[in-house]
C-alpha cells in the first residue's frame, strides 16, 4: 500500500537522505535516481519538493543555518551569563565540526556553487548581527562594553571574521591563521572597548592560538 505523508515530513526525509548519499557517495558522484531509490519515491514526488539535485543540497545548508540559530538564540536568551560570555559560547556554537556540515561546506566552496555560497555567508551574517548587536546594547547599558555603533561594528566585525576564516576564500597556513585569529581577537576588544584582555584571552584558550603555542 502506497505510504502518503505530510509535506514537511516527506520533505525533511528527502533531505536528510539525500545529505546521507552525498556522505556516503560524494556530492557530484550521487545522481537524483540514486535518491529517489533510497527514499522510495516516484521522480514526480522529487520535483514536486526540489527543482534539481543543488536545490537539495540548498535546503541542507538552510536547515544547518537554522539549527546554528536555534543555538545561538538559546544562549543570547540566557542573561545569568555575562555579555562577554554569551558572545564567547555563540563564538563556539557556530562551529560546525560534524560530518554533514563539512559536506555541505565543501560542496559550497567548489566554484559551480559560488553563489551558494555567498549566499549562505550573507545569511550567517544577516542572522547573527542582531544577536550580537543585542549583547552589545547591554554589555553597553551596563559598562562593560563602550560600543557607540553595535550593529554596524558587528557587521564590520563579523564580514571579516567569517571572510578570512573561510578556507574557501583564503588557504592560510597554520602560523597565518594563528596570527589572524589572535588579530580577530584584538579587534573585537578595540571595537566592544574593553581593555583588561578578557576576551582574547578566553578566545585564546578555546581556539588554542595564545601564549605563542603553535596551534
Amino acid at each position: 500500500m502506497r505510504v502518503v505523508k505530510e509535506y514537511d515530513e516527506r520533505r525533511n526525509e528527502i533531505i536528510q537522505t539525500a545529505i546521507n548519499l552525498f556522505i556516503e557517495k560524494g556530492y557530484d558522484a550521487c545522481s537524483v535516481n540514486d535518491i529517489l531509490k533510497a527514499v522510495g519515491i516516484a521522480k514526480g514526488t522529487f520535483y514536486y519538493y526540489f527543482k534539481s539535485k543543488e536545490d537539495v543540497l540548498d535546503a541542507g545548508v538552510e536547515q544547518l543555518s537554522e539549527t546554528v540559530f536555534t543555538r545561538v538564540k538559546e544562549i543570547a536568551k540566557d542573561k545569568q551569563s555575562s555579555p562577554v560570555d554569551r558572545m564567547i559560547k555563540i563564538m563556539m556554537a557556530i562551529r560546525l565540526d560534524d560530518k554533514s556540515a563539512d559536506i555541505l561546506i565543501e560542496e559550497m566552496h567548489k566554484v559551480n556553487n559560488a553563489l551558494l555560497h555567498q549566499k549562505t555567508l550573507v545569511s550567517i551574517l544577516n542572522m547573527l548581527t542582531p544577536v550580537f548587536a543585542d549583547i552589545v546594547e547591554e554589555g553597553n547599558k551596563s559598562g562593560i562594553f563602550n560600543c557607540p555603533y553595535p550593529e554596524q561594528c558587528m557587521q564590520i566585525l563579523l564580514s571579516s571574521a567569517l571572510t578570512l576564516l573561510d578556507d574557501g576564500i583564503f588557504n592560510f597556513d597554520r602560523e597565518k591563521e594563528k596570527l589572524i585569529f589572535q588579530a580577530l581577537f584584538f579587534t573585537t576588544e578595540k571595537i566592544l572597548g574593553v581593555s583588561n584582555n578578557e576576551i582574547s584571552s578566553k578566545l585564546a584558550a578555546i581556539y588554542e592560538v595564545g601564549g605563542g603555542e603553535a596551534l
